[in-house]
């Protein structure tokens, strides 16, 4: 039966019973940035956030582009090497 001081106690009995790891969460590093951006104009910030917004984009877009090309191919070439399997079979 549980009791409550194992109730409480659960990340070391955890702990204990994985062999003494530590579970991925606990070792993810979390780091912030703390920025201030008050001290330049509204535009200028807004302005800049909208560049990169828009490269980001645009970097996704030619990956993109290069995945759906690579899949194209894949079909193609895959689909008439299976014609031709099925024909010399």
């Amino acid at each position: 039966h549980h009791g409550a001081a194992q109730t409480i106690f659960l990340g070391v009995d955890l702990c204990a019973r994985l062999g003494g790891r530590v579970l991925l969460a606990e070792v993810v590093f979390r780091k912030t940035w703390d920025v201030d951006l008050s001290q330049y104009p509204q535009w200028l910030v807004v302005l800049v956030g909208t560049l990169v917004a828009a490269l980001v984009v645009w970097i996704a877009m030619k990956l993109l582009k290069v995945a759906l090309w690579l899949l194209f191919f894949v079909v193609l070439f895959g689909g008439i090497g299976w014609a031709l399997w099925l024909l010399v079979r």
